[in-house]
C-alpha cells in the first residue's frame, strides 16, 4: 500500500511539474513607458459600478455600454447601458441570464449595431455572437459557434466589425488552449473560418504580467496570466492586433483575411510587425492610424503613431487595470478599468470590497471611430 500511495504521490508532482511548464513560471517584461502626453487630471470618471467592468462602446451619439467582467462570476446584470446617471441592464432585465452567460467583449459597428461575443465559459458552454439594433434593442443576428471554430479551453474576447459590416473578427486569446488565433465571419454568407491559429503574431510569449507590485501568477507559481491575441482594431485597410503577453503589435489586410482561398502559410507571410509594445488589453484606432494601446502592468495608456513611434498618452493610479479602449464622439477615448488583479481567483467578498470599479474617459484631440 505504501509503495501505491508513494507511486500516486510522484504522478501528482509530475503532472503538477509539467502544468508549470506549460502554464507558470515568465519573465518579466521591460518597462516601455515614456513621460505621458497628458496629465493624469485630464483622465474623467465616467461612471461607476460595484461590480468589475469589462468592456465598453460608445455610440456615435455618445451611448456607453458596458459588460461585467465574467472573472467576477456576476449572478445578475450581465450588459448595461449607462441612461441618465444611471447603469440599467440591456436590452431589458428578463433577458440578461437567458442571452448572456460569459459575455465580455463590445463593439458597436457603423451601422449602428452592437455586437457582443460571450466565450461559453473558456468554450465549455456555448459560445456565442450577437448583434443588436440600437434603434430598438432587436436581435439581428445570432451565431453560437461549433468546437471547429470555438473549442474547449478556447476564449472568444474581442470583437470588431468591417466599416462596411460585412466582415466580424473575433480573438481568441486561449488562455487554456494555448492555440490563439482569430475568428473571421463573413457577415453576408454566414461563412466562419479561424485563420493564423498558433501563428506568432497571435502567440503568447514567456513572460509574467506584474500590475504594480502583483505577479499574475497564481496556485503556487502553477498558472501565470498568459494570453494570446487579445485587442483587435481596424483600420480603413488593415485589422491591427497583439497579444496580452506579446512584444508586438502587428497589423494584416482586411482584403487578405477574407480571401479564404490563400492558405495558411500564405495568410501569416502577409503579416507585418509595427512595432514593439507594453503587455496590453485593448485597443483602438484614430481615423489618422495612430492605434491607442493599453499598458495593464502601468496604470497607462499608450499610442503607436502612423511611423510606429510608441508613446504614453496617460498614465494614472486610478486605472487598476486599463482593459478595453472605445472611441466616442469628438475625441474622447474610453477605458474600462476591470482591475483584474483583484478579481481572478479572488473570492466574492474581496471583489467586492475593491468596488467601485470604473470607467473613464480622455480626450486625444483628434477623431477616432465611435464604438471601437
Amino acid at each position: 500500500m505504501k509503495k501505491i500511495l508513494l507511486f500516486l504521490l510522484l504522478i501528482v508532482i509530475l503532472l503538477l511539474a509539467a502544468a508549470r511548464v506549460r502554464y507558470g513560471g515568465g519573465e518579466p517584461y521591460p518597462d516601455l513607458t515614456t513621460t505621458p502626453r497628458l496629465d493624469a487630471s485630464a483622465l474623467e470618471t465616467v461612471l461607476t459600478y460595484p461590480e468589475p467592468i469589462g468592456n465598453v462602446a460608445v455610440s456615435a451619439d455618445g451611448r456607453v455600454f458596458f459588460t461585467v467582467h465574467p472573472e467576477s462570476r456576476p449572478t445578475g446584470n450581465r450588459l448595461l447601458e449607462f441612461v441618465d446617471g444611471a447603469s440599467v441592464p440591456y436590452p431589458d432585465i428578463g433577458s440578461q441570464l437567458e442571452l448572456f452567460d460569459t459575455v465580455l467583449g463590445l463593439v458597436i459597428d457603423r451601422q449602428n449595431r452592437l455586437w457582443s461575443i460571450d466565450h461559453g465559459f473558456h468554450g465549455l458552454r456555448s459560445p456565442r455572437l450577437l448583434a443588436f439594433d440600437l434603434e430598438d434593442g432587436d436581435i439581428l443576428l445570432d451565431y453560437s459557434f461549433t468546437q471547429d471554430i470555438a473549442p474547449a479551453g478556447s476564449f472568444l474576447q474581442d470583437v470588431q466589425v468591417s466599416a462596411d459590416g460585412s466582415t466580424v473578427v473575433i480573438a481568441d486569446a486561449s488562455f487554456l488552449r494555448k492555440r490563439p488565433a482569430l475568428v473571421v465571419i463573413d457577415v453576408t454568407t454566414g461563412n466562419i473560418r479561424r485563420v493564423l491559429e498558433g501563428d506568432p503574431s497571435v502567440a503568447a510569449e514567456k513572460t509574467l504580467i506584474r500590475s504594480g507590485e502583483i505577479d499574475m501568477s497564481f496556485l503556487f507559481g502553477i498558472y501565470s496570466l498568459r494570453g494570446g491575441v487579445d485587442g483587435i482594431t481596424f483600420g480603413p485597410e488593415w485589422l491591427y492586433f497583439g497579444a496580452l503577453s506579446g512584444s508586438g503589435l502587428y497589423r494584416v489586410r482586411l482584403a487578405d483575411l477574407k480571401n479564404g482561398d490563400l492558405t495558411a502559410s500564405e495568410l501569416a507571410s502577409r503579416v507585418e510587425r509595427v512595432a514593439d509594445k507594453p503587455l496590453s488589453d485593448g485597443l483602438s484606432i484614430d481615423v489618422d492610424g495612430s492605434v491607442y494601446i493599453t499598458d495593464v502592468e502601468h496604470n497607462a495608456i499608450s499610442v503607436i503613431d502612423s511611423s510606429g513611434n510608441l508613446q504614453t498618452l496617460v498614465r494614472s493610479p486610478d486605472i487598476r487595470w486599463p482593459d478595453a479602449l472605445s472611441f466616442g464622439p469628438d475625441g474622447w477615448l474610453y477605458v474600462a478599468d476591470s482591475a483584474l488583479q483583484d478579481v481572478i481567483l479572488k473570492s466574492r467578498g474581496h471583489v467586492e470590497a475593491q468596488a467601485p470599479y470604473k470607467i473613464f474617459r480622455i480626450n486625444t484631440g483628434t477623431e477616432g471611430f465611435p464604438g471601437q
